[in-house]
């Protein structure tokens, strides 16, 4: 009993003396380069669900009272507020101007004449969340344990991550490609050889171009979120996803427009393109697997974003059906869809960083269960409780707000109409909302006791599950005003 409690005084002295808050930039970076050294060699055993505590001791968890301490300013509703706040309006407002811009090219020729694209909007949006935004996930995970603290590191991660988003980019587009078109076939259409090659090369670079644009931006995000001392868990993921609808269908829609140009006589351009992304995979390859930021994602990464492409690919089957009843969906899909990712990736990127903060790979914190119930999730004095409320409150006035603008811009609706609209596009976001807030908390304590890191697995499933869920959700409001007899102004 002596000999217990002298190594608990011990532990909660070395652990104290190891995480003591010091706000310098990032928000829990630790002082000399004895902290960064043992933190980047936390990061390389996390993964192997090891947390070495000191030269003479087995691995043990860190003390949860520790980094709730350190962690209690930023899990308070004002600061939450205060940093989630503007990123969360300024995604918004880009996902407005990108709903309206696709319910504007849909009526482009090549749109017209190749309806295919519209199957793969989706998958191609959904990128931001298997990618762009698990790479904020990480990035931040890793800011906040102090690897990123001077320019050699800033360096070494980003060319890595880069190199390993244009791999998984490339190979996403290309299966994403091939299940659309298997989907169309066993629809009973018919596929044309040019359009399909055309596809694939407007998918393919899409994916490539947009992941590059991002993945350098969100890298900069996470940067200036340490220089000016803000958790980059609040800002990274949504300042990445403001710019990934925009950005990504900007692109596709330049990019289908000049391709199928080419479809009757210079059909050859289609194929040098697809040709010369597949002979970049092998040095992508080979480049992030050297990098040790990458190393083990470049292997590990794969499962979470396929089956998260596949989840989204069926997403834009239903948004290609919705969209021949509705002339007016296609402008709230990426508001609807955009905005519960947007939430969510915040939610499990705080809960993924809670968790190494708080123990090693493989073992839960005290009294964590995987499983809670439902109801705990949004009444609780839990830190992961005070955000799904705070998140969740800002959903209601911010869908509200983006879905009045895009009314009042395409002048969808009459009053009566409008407000009807309106409470059934509320209830079905909530409804969006509150299903990946569950799942998010299930999912990453999941991985976690798993010994799987949740910073490259949950985000994927979490967003293709919420562009799914808010397809479905949005599609049913829809019908439901169809069943009142409001048709002729959907």
């Amino acid at each position: 009993m002596c000999s217990r409690k002298c190594y608990d005084v011990f532990f909660r002295l070395f652990s104290r003396s190891i995480f003591s808050s010091d706000k310098q930039r990032g928000g829990f970076i630790e002082k000399g380069a004895t902290r960064r050294a043992r933190h980047r060699q936390l990061q390389i055993n996390k993964d192997r669900g090891k947390m070495e505590t000191s030269p003479n001791s087995s691995s043990m968890k860190i003390g949860p009272e520790i980094c709730d301490q350190e962690r209690a300013d930023d899990d308070s509703v004002w600061a939450l507020l205060k940093q989630v706040t503007i990123p969360f309006f300024i995604a918004g407002g880009a996902m407005v101007l990108a709903g309206l811009y696709f319910d504007y090219i849909q009526e482009w020729l090549a749109f017209k004449e190749v309806p295919e694209i519209i199957v793969l909007v989706p998958a191609l949006l959904g990128l931001k969340g298997n990618l762009e935004m698990t790479l904020a996930a990480r990035l931040s995970t890793e800011a906040n344990l102090g690897m990123m603290n001077n320019s050699k590191d800033h360096l070494s991660i980003m060319t890595g991550n880069i190199a390993l988003v244009q791999l998984q980019a490339i190979v996403i587009a290309i299966l994403a490609c091939s299940t659309g078109c298997l989907l169309i076939v066993l629809e009973g259409n018919l596929v044309i050889p040019e359009h399909t090659i055309m596809l694939f090369a407007c998918c393919i670079s899409t994916a490539s171009l947009a992941s590059f644009i991002l993945a350098v931006v969100t890298g900069f995000i996470v940067i200036f979120s340490i220089y000016f001392k803000v958790n980059p868990d609040n800002i990274a993921t949504p300042m990445a996803a403001s710019l990934g609808d925009i950005t990504s269908i900007l692109i596709i829609s330049l990019l289908a427009t000049e391709l199928y140009k080419t479809i009757d006589n210079n059909i050859w351009v289609c194929i040098v393109i697809i040709v010369v992304y597949v002979m970049m995979l092998p040095f992508l390859f080979w480049f992030a697997r050297r990098n040790p930021h990458t190393s083990k994602v470049v292997y590990s990464g794969w499962v979470p974003v396929i089956l998260a492409m596949l989840i989204s690919t069926l997403g834009g089957i239903s948004l290609k059906n919705f969209m021949e009843r509705y002339k007016t969906l296609p402008a709230f899909q990426p508001v609807m869809n955009g905005v519960g990712g947007n939430l969510v990736s915040i939610q499990a990127s705080r809960l993924s960083t809670m968790l190494h903060m708080k123990s090693h790979l493989g073992d839960l914190p005290e009294n964590t269960d995987v499983v809670i119930s439902p109801i705990k999730i949004l009444y609780s004095k839990d830190s992961y409780s005070v955000t799904c409320r705070v998140l969740m409150g800002l959903a209601v006035p911010g869908q509200l707000l983006f879905a009045v603008i895009i009314m009042l811009v395409r002048h969808s609706f009459t009053v009566s109409t409008g407000s009807l609209f309106l409470l059934f596009y509320v209830v079905a976001a909530l409804s969006q909302v509150y299903i990946l807030m569950y799942s998010a908390y299930v999912m990453t304590h999941f991985v976690w006791k798993w010994s799987i890191n949740p910073d490259t697995t949950t985000i994927p499933y979490l967003t293709a599950i919420g562009d799914f869920l808010g397809i479905i959700f949005l599609g049913a409001a829809y019908t439901l005003l169809e069943t009142m007899g409001l048709k002729e102004q959907l």
